[in-house]
């Protein structure tokens, strides 16, 4: 995906998440992100788009972070403001210009664009949940695009946070397959590696393969949505092990 698709899907996806959002009253509850109003994630999908704008602008980290007065701004109007600022530094800059990351392999204006997109489906997802609308499907190649980001940028980057219960046996030789649209990727768990080895490739010999249309395998990876949406093959036992390995490194 280059520059132009990926403004595209940010362009499609903003828009589908702020309808959603006007489309209800703002206290209803979002049900995929358990204590969250429309409010609070009208309010977080701002703050996280002003964020990245400031980085940009300014190199740095901002501190302290979120500036004073920003919660008393009416949320639809935030979330407009934000979007513009964020844009707006997309538009002025190369998507090789370095930049402050969480992920020391690519610091650059780039990254921050494929992640605000990858943000902003999932959180259109979310908007559209809570305001009980259908929920547009995701274009296959930004769906695979995300698949690759959350299995390779954050389960093959961050060790899992909090409590993770492992299988007994996981000693970084069994391997779990994520297929979907013709791309595999192979994970290697181990209770004992800080992180968890992700590679582009289908192991011969995996314990479990989690199968699924793009769409859906994006949605089934952030937990928006049940085990309904893929097929598993082998022990689902592995497939279940998969999906608390993404939410103590995805969170």
């Amino acid at each position: 995906m280059n520059k132009s698709r990926f403004t595209d899907c940010l362009a499609e996806d903003y828009a589908l998440l702020r309808d959603a959002a006007a489309s209800v009253d703002l206290d209803v509850p979002v049900p995929s992100c358990p204590g969250w109003t429309m409010s609070n994630l009208v309010q977080h999908v701002a703050e996280v788009y002003l964020h990245k704008a400031v980085v940009m602008r300014t190199g740095e980290w901002p501190r302290p972070w979120p500036p004073a007065g920003l919660a008393a701004e009416p949320r639809l109007a935030l979330l407009g403001r934000a979007y513009g600022a964020l844009t707006a530094e997309f538009a002025a800059r190369d998507l090789t210009e370095a930049v402050p990351t969480w992920y020391d392999p690519d610091e650059t204006v780039g990254f921050w664009l494929r992640r605000m997109a990858q943000e902003t489906v999932i959180h259109r997802i979310d908007a559209e949940l809570a305001a009980g609308l259908p929920s547009a499907r995701i274009p296959d190649d930004l769906a695979l695009d995300g698949t690759d980001e959350v299995l390779t940028r954050f389960l093959g980057y961050f060790s899992p946070e909090g409590e993770v219960s492992h299988l007994s046996d996981a000693d970084g030789a069994a391997a779990i397959v994520v297929s979907s649209g013709g791309r595999h990727w192979t994970v290697r768990p181990s209770p004992s590696a800080e992180v968890t080895p992700v590679a582009e490739g289908a192991d011969a010999d995996p314990r479990a393969i989690v199968s699924a249309a793009p769409d859906p395998m994006l949605r089934w990876l952030w937990g928006r949505g049940g085990d309904e949406l893929v097929t598993v093959t082998g022990d689902p036992a592995w497939a279940d092990y998969l999906r608390r390995l993404l939410v103590a490194t995805s969170q």
